[in-house]
């Protein structure tokens, strides 16, 4: 373990001689095991433990030759050189999977535990508690080392004087607090203080390890408010500004930013100045885990309102803009993302305007599929009721780049690709440029999804822009009448709503009302109408556009025509139709 001066923790004195045997073989040194004199077994031990530190071929001998076995005997002996020198083999061999796999059977958990108390060795309780960082990767090791009362003593070598025991014990509670019992435990047996105090460790590794631990525990909320009644954020805000922990910058973020969530902490760090720090921090950093930490952190915090507010008078989306041009897939994503979360405040959507929603245009002609569903997703929500962006998109020229998406790889992708093209299709002069891009013949792929999201979607577009003569045309040309009657088989409440609509929409010509009813459409939605659960309010009017455009079948099905029905050429009466042989 190395200090921030990189110089190496020396090694703890042996208190005893080497084993001096004649037969140098390991089965010789476990049978020796089985002695009743408290030497030899302290030496036995002793070799066995630089045997088996060469490497997991050594171990799995020792396995082969039922040592573990032997040794557990020995890590409950009064003899205190014994007992410690046996769990330091324990504490080597842990690492190997099927030593591992042997211990649990054993349940040496306890006996472990046990081996915590203050008054022990500090030997004992390095390798003691190495042994359970090893098993506590394991599930049912995390179930007993909490049941069995592990995390109190863990918590109090937080303070050893000794770091091994420090790194050892930090790494196993951060394995146990994956479970939310022992975050809740570990939050009851006062674990911010001793983990704060970690921060200031002159080891790197023990620093990170009580940061992953952090950044787990602080998920909650209430361990937020411990956390920040413990002066942690100023903390955290210290290790960002010190360059020497650059190291550490990335995992600082990420428990800062769950932090972020809560609006009083929100407001504790911007009224102290920390907020702007935190942003030029990013600001200036080269390093994309930082930028991307920190664009998820304003993410979290942005989920609610009071934040929104606070981070737009930080001039949070300058920061969020300004990472969207930064040169990692990753960091692009999440700045997307930041800046959908952001749109949900009015003044944030407005600056994203002049300054966002260019760059999110752009970024829809990467070739990283998951880029290029974060920035469509981003113009859906600036797009949303807001017909000043749905503009600004098209002067960025993201018409034809939207359209393209629809072919996307990724379901959300083309879903909010459909989105903003129906929220440019509410301006008229956009509705023409998109149908001149062939919108109709693109989405029928997507009508044909399997995704209830992509088919709600695709057929609320298919409404937007069907209002238009030569729209509907090209869809019933294309062959898309077909999979949007389908639709209206759909289980999806949703899907089948938009698809009613977009039925309703396109039946107002007489030549695609005819086809519609000959894919069915009529005889499908009479079926809607009649269920209580599935019909609605565009499914009834659906039903009466296509008979006012087909009037033919309107007569034949109703027996009489409405005063506003004109008869035209081709009107023709073939018979009333029977429900009764």
């Amino acid at each position: 373990m190395l200090k921030r001066n990189f110089s190496c923790l020396a090694p703890k004195p042996q208190e005893f001689d080497p084993l001096l045997i004649e037969s140098k073989t390991a089965a010789t040194v476990v049978l020796m095991l089985s002695s009743p004199e408290e030497e030899v077994l302290a030496k036995a031990c002793d070799a066995l433990y630089k045997f088996a530190s060469k490497g997991d071929e050594n171990k799995m001998t020792l396995l082969g030759l039922g040592a573990v076995e032997h040794l557990y005997k020995l890590i409950s002996h009064e003899d205190p050189i014994v007992r410690r020198n046996a769990i330091m083999v324990f504490g080597i061999m842990a690492s190997n999977h099927d030593v591992k796999k042997l211990l649990r059977e054993l349940d040496v958990t306890n006996s472990l535990i046990s081996q915590l108390a203050l008054e022990e060795d500090v030997v004992i309780h390095e390798f003691a508690t190495l042994c359970l960082a090893h098993m506590a990767v394991e599930y049912t090791t995390k179930v007993q080392i909490f049941e069995q009362g592990g995390l109190e003593p863990l918590i109090r070598l937080l303070s050893s004087p000794d770091p091994d025991v420090k790194k050892n014990s930090v790494e196993c509670i951060y394995l146990l607090v994956q479970d939310f019992q022992s975050r809740a435990a570990v939050r009851a047996l006062n674990v911010i203080p001793p983990l704060l105090e970690l921060l200031k460790s002159e080891y790197p590794v023990i620093q990170l390890l009580a940061l992953k631990t952090l950044e787990v525990i602080s998920k909650d909320r209430e361990t937020r408010i411990i956390l920040g009644e413990n002066k942690g954020l100023d903390c955290l805000l210290k290790i960002l500004e010190v360059n020497e922990f650059s190291d550490l910058h990335v995992e600082a973020l990420a428990v800062l930013g769950n932090c972020l969530e809560d609006v009083c902490t929100l407001q504790l760090i911007q009224q102290t100045g920390g907020l702007k720090k935190l942003l030029s921090l990013v600001g200036v950093s080269t390093v994309p885990d930082i930028q991307k930490n920190a664009a998820k952190a304003i993410t979290k915090a942005a989920y609610d309102s009071e934040n929104r507010k606070i981070l737009n008078e930080e001039e949070v989306e300058k920061c969020l803009v300004n990472l969207l041009e930064i040169d990692n897939d990753g960091v692009k994503i999440a700045a997307a993302q930041a800046i959908s979360a952001m749109c949900e405040n009015l003044a944030s959507k407005r600056a994203f305007r002049l300054q966002g929603i260019p760059q999110l245009v752009q970024l829809l002609s990467s070739d990283n599929e998951e880029v290029k569903e974060a920035a469509v997703t981003a113009l859906a929500n600036l797009t949303a009721a807001s017909p000043s962006n749905a503009s600004a998109v098209a002067e960025a020229e993201g018409i034809e780049p939207l359209v393209n998406t629809l072919n996307a790889q990724r379901d959300g992708a083309i879903a909010n690709a459909a989105t903003v093209l129906t929220n440019l299709a509410t301006q008229e002069p956009f509705r023409i440029d998109i149908q001149s891009c062939g919108i109709m013949s693109v989405l029928v792929k997507s009508l044909r999804s399997t995704s209830s999201q992509v088919q709600s979607k695709a057929a609320f577009a298919v409404a937007a822009f069907g209002c238009d003569a030569d729209a509907r045309t090209e869809l019933r040309n294309a062959g898309g009448l077909g999979p949007l009657v389908e639709l209206l088989y759909s289980k999806d409440e949703e899907v089948r709503r938009n698809a009613c609509w977009a039925v309703m929409v396109c039946a107002s010509d007489e030549l695609t009302a005819v086809e519609l009813c000959r894919l069915r459409a009529l005889d499908i939605l009479e079926e809607i109408n009649l269920s209580t659960g599935r019909k609605n309010n565009f499914s009834e009017a659906a039903l009466e556009k296509l008979l006012d455009n087909n009037l033919s079948q309107k007569y034949s099905q109703m027996g009489y025509l409405s005063s506003s029905n004109i008869i035209t050429d081709g009107f023709y009466d073939y018979g009333q139709v029977s429900y009764f042989k």
